[in-house]
């Protein structure tokens, strides 16, 4: 292409001739390129069009079923309005139609509570005929705005796009469309609806549960919110502790009941026997600070904002106040374009100031730590390294000539081929859901018979990968580079998640936790900053200095932003 055009491959793309960044990008159209090939000592020529970086991507996105490369792919892709229509998504004719001299696209930019109030007061602006067509639609319009306000949701606005809605404001919709349905007589199951709420979005949403429940339907909600457990009409209390530690029901029945039961955590923070301490005193921080300036991401309105460093800040608000915006889509892309070089689009700012002061920028979110059965805490935090080449180094291991890529199951050698190391075999039934059944061949172990046989202290690898996080701090007590990662595992509150507990069945709390516990392992080099979105309380009590050992690891080092 350079030859064919005459220009340099050494010439900065801003000083490249006008036409040839668009004929890089968008390809030469119908003009034909002659392209030299070499073929080992041999080279070629073969005249065709180029397609263009924007093709070539296209064509592979076009053409790949993996989510794995869909998901490199969107790393060159960015979201902006189209040129045509300015997000319009309409013809012009169907936006020549105007009510009141609104368009339908004006009517769907406002927010909930805004649109609530045009379409209440629509009526006064219909003739008499108009008044009379539109009664009845109006009526729904108006009812199911008014549930969508109900459930904390006035500030969204009603073309907003499903994707960029957070789980709990899916949830609340979902929760709108139900009382919409009048519905009564079903059972509704919510799982921690409160996560990620302000306390004033959370009083709306106990209103519309309630609104559910006296419809005649029955409401089970599973929450640790003591608004949402003092507001239900019969409480079950599970544990006593968690995991291998729980599976019991300590007590049940009215709150009153919940609060004279013994042995119960539950009971100690509801009547005050125990709760959280407020620090005796506040970090001041290193005196260096991080500024955003003019954030304009989403709904941010020129925010300008400073963050003192080394010290755990918090920031709040209501639902759709801005915070991810600000904290996720400007800060953190920011950041981690500059100090990690990452590909990632920040939101729209004027500067940040203070970069020069971090290293790095860390995200622990909830999302999970992998996509496969195959992926395992132990895998994550990179002590399941340690362990195969514990088990690689043991004198029957050496007798065998076994290296530690025999105690891996995702290569042949060690695994089980029956199942490829998954423990599982995926019956596909088409038009339902995959069934998954433990192998027989192994009985889920993983591994064939030669490598099971090696055992360190009478237990196999594959009983190591079944043993609890705390089983294994003990059982590895000798070995400090395994140790000191269940160590940590077990100090974040996963003492009683298994060493190779499968990726896809931790909640996004647990994940998170895991990611925490890999960053604690690592060895700080004390300029890093740490972005965590709405956090367990148990990454909070061990960010917060009650932990001895997370407050040297991690406050005197670190900032956290939360």
């Amino acid at each position: 292409m350079a030859r064919h055009y005459g220009f340099s491959l050494d010439t900065p793309w801003k000083d490249l001739p006008p036409l040839i960044p668009a004929i890089i990008l968008n390809g030469s159209g119908s003009e034909v390129i002659r392209l030299t090939f070499q073929d080992g000592r041999k080279s070629y020529d073969v005249n065709k069009t180029f397609n263009g970086v924007v093709g070539n991507l296209n064509r592979r996105l076009l053409q790949t079923e993996s989510a794995w490369m869909r998901e490199e792919l969107s790393k060159y892709q960015s979201s902006a309005p189209c040129e045509t229509c300015n997000g319009d998504r309409l013809k012009p004719e169907a936006l020549c139609v105007k009510i009141a001299d609104t368009t339908i696209s004006d009517a769907t930019r406002l927010s909930v509570v805004d649109a609530h109030a045009w379409f209440g007061s629509l009526a006064d602006k219909l003739s008499d005929q108009q008044r009379q067509i539109a009664k009845a639609i109006l009526k729904e319009i108006n009812e199911r705005l008014g549930f969508l306000n109900n459930v904390g949701l006035d500030y969204l606005n009603l073309n907003r796009t499903s994707g960029t809605l957070s789980g709990g404001e899916s949830q609340r919709i979902r929760l709108a469309s139900q009382i919409g349905s009048g519905l009564s007589g079903e059972l509704y199951v919510l799982d921690e609806p409160s996560i990620g709420l302000h306390q004033r979005d959370n009083d709306m949403l106990l209103a519309t549960l309630k609104r559910l429940r006296d419809l005649g339907n029955t409401v089970l909600v599973v929450e640790h919110d003591e608004d949402a457990i003092r507001t239900a009409d019969h409480i079950i209390d599970m544990g006593p502790g968690a995991g291998v530690h729980g599976g019991e029901i300590v007590a049940q029945g009215s709150l009153a009941d919940i609060e004279a039961a013994e042995g119960s955590l539950t009971a100690d923070y509801l009547t005050g026997r125990r709760e959280i301490p407020v620090p005796a005193k506040r970090r001041k921080g290193s005196g260096k600070k991080l500024t955003v300036k003019g954030a304009s991401a989403n709904n941010l309105n020129k925010v300008t904002a400073s963050l003192p460093l080394s010290t755990f800040t918090c920031i709040t608000g209501v639902s759709g106040s801005g915070k991810s915006s600000f904290t996720i889509d400007t800060l953190y892309a920011a950041a981690a374009r500059t100090l990690n070089g990452a590909r990632i689009v920040a939101g729209k700012h004027d500067k940040i100031e203070g970069l020069q002061f971090l290293d790095k920028v860390i995200d622990i979110d909830q999302s999970p730590i992998g996509r496969t059965p195959r992926s395992n805490p132990a895998t994550y935090t990179g002590a399941f390294t340690n362990i195969r080449d514990w088990f690689a180094g043991l004198p029957e291991s050496l007798a065998r000539g076994y290296k530690p890529g025999r105690f891996s199951f995702n290569v042949k050698g060690g695994r089980c081929e029956a199942c490829s190391g998954d423990g599982l075999i995926k019956i596909e039934m088409h038009f339902l859901p995959d069934v998954y059944v433990t192998c027989e061949e192994c009985k889920g172990a993983r591994y064939n018979r030669e490598t099971l046989e090696v055992k360190f202290k009478g237990k196999s690898i594959a009983d190591v990968l079944d043993m609890t996080v705390e089983d294994a701090v003990e059982f590895f007590k000798a070995v400090p580079p395994i140790r000191d990662k269940m160590a940590m595992l077990a100090e974040v509150g996963l003492g009683y998640v298994k060493v190779g507990q499968q990726a896809t069945t931790l909640s996004g709390g647990e994940a998170q936790r895991v990611k925490l516990a890999k960053e604690l392992a690592r060895r700080s080099t004390g300029q890093t900053l740490y972005i965590l979105m709405n956090p367990p309380p148990a990454c909070i009590s061990r960010m917060s200095g009650n932990c001895s050992k997370c407050s040297t690891r991690w406050w005197n080092r670190a900032t956290a932003l939360s």
